[in-house]
């Protein structure tokens, strides 16, 4: 079952199910769930490798991250694909996970999301691709709208998170083993 914006709105103010909200989402929430807003940008390059064990992310490098009083874009060209970041950070209790949703002036422009699933006990930021796959550069202001979250009771016992990526860790250093 979907969880409706006056159960999410009690569950930020009572757990912190989400920080860093903005004042329309608090207020005026659209839909089902909240809009989340980009936060940082990296730049994906080198190797990555993901093994039965062990695994290793390509490298990053933060290119652009949203100040409140500086207005920035990156402009996402044709074929480009960028790891980015929200500027809210969830907080996921056991019976809840959720999934996210590109918003629809992105993916009219050929924008692509690449995300998951957040799992029951994951805390942090969420990172997620976009990939440009139409012929027309994209701007899109640090900041923006992005994606669309949307929270999912669950029914029956989970396992929480216990992944390497809690906290919102964008990449690995080096090689290494899976938990």
């Amino acid at each position: 079952m979907v969880l409706g914006v006056d159960k999410l709105l009690e569950m930020v103010k009572k757990q912190k199910l989400v920080e860093g909200l903005s004042g329309r989402e608090l207020k005026n929430p659209e839909g089902a769930g909240f809009d989340l807003c980009l936060g940082k940008v990296h730049e994906i390059s080198g190797h990555g490798f993901m093994g039965l064990e062990d695994r290793e992310s390509a490298k990053s490098k933060l290119l652009y991250e949203f100040k409140k009083d500086e207005r920035q874009s990156v402009i996402i060209k044709p074929g480009e694909s960028y790891l980015v970041t929200t500027i809210e950070k969830v907080s996921m209790p056991e019976n809840l996970t959720a999934n996210m949703w590109l918003r629809g002036t992105l993916y009219r422009s050929g924008i692509i999301l690449s995300c998951g699933n957040i799992a029951p006990g994951y805390k942090g930021e969420l990172s997620v691709t976009l990939y440009n796959s139409s012929n027309a550069e994209v701007e899109i202001e640090l900041g923006a709208r992005i994606l669309h979250i949307l929270f999912y009771e669950v029914s029956g016992a989970t396992n929480l998170y216990h992944g390497q990526w809690q906290g919102g860790r964008v990449t690995t250093k080096k090689k290494e083993r899976q938990v």
